[in-house]
């Protein structure tokens, strides 16, 4: 009989770090298909390159790029913003820029400190779209760094989960009980695996995603750990729009949450941004929630509204040690994802 999950990393000491731990370095993908980003393509490439230069003040920056030509691209849009050190470029052809989800999500040993990687299947959000190259990523990126790497035969993406690095883990039914992941695991199965897989010891469990989300409700578009008893959430206040009554129901979820001791979470809420839509007609995931936390910084996506200033305060109150960098996301997100998305952290 097959050993079910085929390895217990959590059992073995191993844990997925939160975020807000202290980095070696981000892996990101370059955005290169003018079927994601369509006219947006130019200005999607030049608000990735303004992340990477803000990322490479303060820890290493791996960015996969397809080719020589388009590292050369790149070398040329960081050159201009004074970003000439602590770069370092992959050949690694990729099918879209989304490395929290085709990326490898690493791990810590709790005594050693020894990193390993996991490897899950990228499914392209239920087969959504061509995924054979994201699929090859996650080992590329562990064989680069010299780590082991754990194959898990099941599907799985970095954007879908948001850990506080203590044991809790929170997710979307809406994401990882959808049958186009994993059909044949029930609830019960899924929170097994992702406590060996992962190192956790509790899912929290939302409902549902935001509107215009193409991966069934990514949690790093709703709800995040911004410490270990901390979440901070989008709400919506506007009764009229299509976001108030799910981001309503997740509030009243996440109050109800409980940590490992059976104390209540802090809640902190984030204002949605004004909708964004692609041709007047296409309603686009925009959120301040999918920020990503580097070693000093925390990079914001904004969409050139006034919601964004309330969106700085609000992090910058919860984040007091570290600078609240926006990032113009009003082309990026036209495929789809933003700053957390597009990032997967090495932890130190």
């Amino acid at each position: 009989m097959n050993k079910f999950p085929p390895h217990d990393l959590g059992a073995c000491g191993y844990r997925m770090p939160a975020e807000w731990e202290p980095h070696r370095g981000t892996w990101l993908s370059y955005p290169h298909n003018p079927k994601s980003f369509f006219t947006a393509l130019k200005g999607a490439q030049d608000g990735f390159a303004d992340m990477v230069a803000a990322l490479a003040k303060v820890e290493e920056v791996h960015v996969n790029v397809n080719d020589l030509a388009t590292e050369r691209v790149l070398r040329r849009k960081l050159v201009r913003r004074k970003a000439l050190k602590n770069v370092f470029y992959h050949h690694f052809p990729t099918n879209d820029a989304w490395c929290r989800d085709h990326g490898a999500i690493f791990l810590k040993e709790a005594t050693t400190g020894k990193i390993v990687a996991t490897d899950w299947i990228f499914n392209a959000w239920g087969g959504k779209y061509p995924c054979a190259k994201d699929n090859r990523i996650a080992r590329q990126m562990a064989d680069f760094l010299g780590t082991a790497c754990f194959a898990f035969p099941w599907v799985m993406e970095g954007g879908a989960i948001d850990v506080n690095g203590t044991g809790l883990l929170l997710t979307t039914e809406a994401c990882l009980l959808n049958k186009n992941r994993n059909p044949s695991l029930s609830r019960r199965k899924i929170e097994k695996l992702l406590c060996a897989g992962l190192g956790v010891k509790k899912v929290l469990w939302l409902k549902d995603g935001i509107a215009g989300d193409d991966t069934n409700g990514h949690i790093d578009d709703i709800a995040r750990f911004v410490d270990a008893r901390t979440i901070v959430t989008v709400v919506e206040e506007n009764k009229a729009d299509d976001n108030h009554a799910v981001l309503a129901r997740n509030l009243a979820d996440l109050k109800s949450f409980r940590d490992l001791d059976g104390q209540p979470l802090r809640i902190v809420t984030l204002p949605m941004p004004a909708p964004v839509y692609y041709r007047k007609d296409e309603r686009l995931p925009a959120s301040y929630a999918n920020f990503y936390i580097a070693n000093g910084i925390v990079l914001l996506p904004v969409f050139n509204c006034p919601q964004d200033q309330e969106a700085i305060r609000t992090l910058a109150g919860v984040f007091k040690t570290r600078k609240i960098v926006p990032v113009d996301a009003s082309a990026i997100i036209v495929g789809l994802g933003t700053c957390h998305c597009l990032s997967q952290q090495i932890p130190a």
